[in-house]
Order: structure tokens, then sequence, then C-alpha cells
């Protein structure tokens, strides 16, 4: 397809179709319908032999795909802490498509290693972490944890002169991980990637809250990798942040915090006390999908340790060009990977200081609206609700699973359930931009009718 005026005319009505996508989002229902999700089969079978038109591709993609999308980019999805996308985001990232930037080099994009640079300064303002920290952009949280932790294994076996890029783990010194009970299950899964395992943790108990509970605390040394996480997933509630991160820079342990959502209290006045004593530790991981309300996927690791974590990720080869920047791949696992940074710094440059403050703001508002209104109406409120996170119980496991079943199938609204310390719970996460108070209250609404529903049919 080389005629440009086709290309155009492709891409026009591909935007045209994207444009209509999103206008029409709030109409429809977040849960896509069971005979759309079985026409999904329609877009598979054998590969065709011949070429398909590409306006035919795109058509089946809109047409077939669009239908079984789950609306998470719409204003009342509330599961798993999903974001939307801004549309300043949305258009950066079309943008950056076009571009077709590998920006793991400078070189190679010099649009993409700047704006890295430029966004990652404002991210370290904004949240209050060290101005010195590096950072690297990765495809989620899961991913800033890999990167984070072997800056960690880096630097810790440094100490014991132990080289772990090029001796490997076999032999190397011991490190003692320590981290909650609670602890996210993507920082178990990087813990094992970077070879550290799942069965040589020191498990911390937690309160109530999912807190860590800082009077269970094992000794801490040089040796000592600490994990705390800022934002439990289910309850939203903090570990001690400033008592541990003081601890572990006492013991000379290096300090690596989960804020993969709650690390964006810190622009928020009122909430920074959660996330007080966060610029002691070592790393940082978050994402930007989240919060910062861009389109998948958008992680962020941020490290003191810039020699560690340099020393942990670059890969020099005599082809690669000498650093004359800031070469983005010698931060992150990746050598070739796509300009994320361009949406962050036009969501950035688009809502400025205030207007990402009154994003995560309102987000924890609404979240205290659905508590109040759940509450009132008889229905118990599982955590002490401190950031977007809500868990509540309907009763029963099973009544519970029913309500859940039916808030979903309805169409309204889209909330998953979760057990929270042996209590079966919906879980609501409030964290898109869009979000608005009608759609709190009709969302609220529908929940209500589906508990009244089912507990009275129970």
């Amino acid at each position: 397809m080389a005629d440009q005026q086709a290309v155009t005319q492709l891409l026009t009505e591909a935007g045209a179709r994207a444009a209509h996508y999103l206008a029409t989002l709030d109409d429809r229902p977040v849960q896509p319908t069971r005979a759309a999700i079985d026409r999904l089969t329609e877009l598979g079978g054998d590969l065709p032999v011949a070429t398909t038109d590409p306006f035919t591709v795109l058509r089946l993609l809109d047409e077939i795909g669009s239908p079984a999308t789950v609306a998470s980019a719409g204003r009342r999805f509330f599961g798993f802490v999903i974001g939307g996308s801004l549309p300043v985001t949305v258009a950066a990232n079309w943008l950056t498509t076009a571009w077709d930037q590998n920006a793991g080099l400078f070189v190679a994009s010099p649009t993409a290693a700047r704006l890295e640079e430029y966004a990652l300064r404002w991210l370290l303002d904004l949240l209050h972490l060290p101005a010195e920290a590096a950072g690297a952009f990765v495809t989620g949280t899961s991913m800033a944890h890999v990167t984070g932790l072997a800056a960690a294994r880096h630097a810790l076996l440094r100490r014991q002169g132990w080289d772990a890029e090029n001796d490997g783990l076999f032999g190397a010194p011991p490190i003692k991980v320590v981290l909650s009970a609670e602890a996210h299950t993507t920082l178990i899964k990087a813990l094992a990637i970077v070879g550290f395992g799942r069965n040589n943790l020191i498990r911390v108990p937690v309160d109530n809250q999912g807190r860590l509970r800082i009077q269970d605390l094992p000794p801490l040394d040089s040796s000592t990798l600490l994990c705390i996480q800022a934002g439990n997933v289910n309850s939203g509630a903090f570990d001690p942040v400033d008592e541990l991160c003081d601890r572990a820079r006492a013991a000379g342990a290096w300090a690596h915090v989960d804020g993969a959502f709650g690390l964006w209290a810190a622009v928020v006045p009122e909430l920074a006390h959660l996330v007080k004593g966060a610029e002691k530790a070592d790393s940082w991981s978050t994402d930007a999908h989240k919060w910062l309300n861009v389109p998948y996927d958008s992680g962020l690791l941020f490290c003191r340790d810039a020699d560690a974590l340099r020393a942990a990720m670059s890969a020099p080869a005599a082809y690669l060009p000498q650093q004359i920047a800031r070469e983005p791949s010698h931060y992150t696992p990746e050598l070739s990977r796509r300009a994320r940074g361009v949406e962050v710094w036009a969501a950035l440059r688009h809502l400025g200081r205030q207007g990402v403050t009154d994003l995560v703001e309102r987000c924890c508002q609404y979240a205290t609206v659905f508590a109040d209104g759940l509450r009132a109406a008889g229905y118990e409120i599982l955590n002490d609700v401190v950031l977007n996170q809500v868990l509540v119980s309907f009763g029963t496991p099973e009544v519970t699973h029913r309500v859940i079943k039916r808030i979903q199938e309805d169409g309204t609204a889209w909330c998953g359930g979760t057990v929270w310390q042996g209590r079966t719970a919906m879980r609501i996460s409030v964290s898109s931009w869009a979000t608005t108070g009608d759609d709190i209250e009709r969302s609220l609404e529908a929940m209500l009718a589906a508990a009244r529903q089912e507990i009275a049919g129970s």
C-alpha cells in the first residue's frame, strides 16, 4: 500500500473509528456481551493465503473486536486499578506510533530520548523523590520491580565483593529479602526472576489493614533487601514507610518501594503523609498507566544509585554508538522498545502539577463516596478507606459472589471480587480521569439494586 493518498485515507478511517469507539463507550455495557465475545472466532481460523485489503482488516477489527472489549477506558470501570487514557495521551500515542521510533538509543530517536529525560525529571519532582535518582520506562510495575531489584542485587553483592553480572549467582553471598506477608504477587514474581526465589523470603506479619507490623521486623544489615508496600492492592493501606526507610538506612540495607499506584499519594498534600519518608528509599516502582492515565503499557522505575542501575542493565556492543547523551537502554532490560516516555511527557505537560493533584484527589474522594453509600445501606466496609480502594462484603461469600456477578452482568459498572484476610469481598478501585460524580452515583445505585435483588432472592 505505497500510495500516500491511500495511506492517508486508511489512517483517517482508523482515527474516525477510534474516535467513535471512545464517543460511544458510555452507551454500551462495561462488560461485553457473550454474543460479542463469541463473534471473536470470526477473527481466527486458518491464516489466509492471499493478502487482505487493509480497509477490510481495519473494519474487521472494529466491527468484531471493538464490541468485545471491556470498557475499561470509560468512566465506570472500577476493577484492577486500571485508569483510562487522557485524550492527549491517546493522541500522543498515535503520533508516536507514526514516528515508529526505537526509544532504546539516543541516536535512533533524539526526540524520544529527550522527552524521557524531561518526563523523568518532572516525575521525580512531582513524586518528591531524590533529584539525582535515575529512571527507566518499562512495561509496568512488574518489570519495574525486575529492573529495580536487579540494581539492588548488583549493589548488595558488590558490597560483598561479588560481581553478579559477570559471575552470576552460583556461589554468590546470600542476600536476605524481607517483605510484607501482603506483598503483591508481581513483587514475588520479580524476586523469583532475579534469582532470589520464593521460598527464601522473610515474610513479616501484617495488621488488619495489611500494613507490615514494624514490631515483627527482623534485624536488617548491609546484605538485606527490604521491600516496602505503598498502597495495598486490596485495602490501599501503606506499610510504615518512614520508619522502615530509617531502619534500612541505619543498617545499610537496600529499601525498595512498591508504589504501583500508592506512590501517587505524594502529589496530594492531604495524602502525602501516607508516603512520608519514601524519598529515603533506594528504588521505587510505579505505573503511569494507572493514575497518570496514559495508554498501556507504561511502568516506571526510579533508582537512587544510577551506577548500580546502569551496571545491572547496560550491555555495550561494538556496533552500538558510544554514549553522547543519556542512553535509555542503559537503564532498562530492553534495547528495542517503544517510546513510552512521549505519552508520559504529554500527560504531565497537559495536566501540570495541579492537574495531577486534582486527578488523584478526586478519585480518592469518590472512593469515600462509594464506601459511605454502601455502609449507609447496611453493607460492611472491610477496610479503612485511605486512598482509592474500597472493600465491601454483602454478607456470606455466596451472596457477595452473586452480587458481584449481577453487577458485572448489569453493565452499568464493573467491579471484581477478592478475598481479604479470609473475607470474600467486592473490590472497588477508582482510578480514571473521566469518572464524574454522576458516574459514582449511577454506579452506586446499580450496586445497591444488585445487592437488594440478590439478598431478597437468597
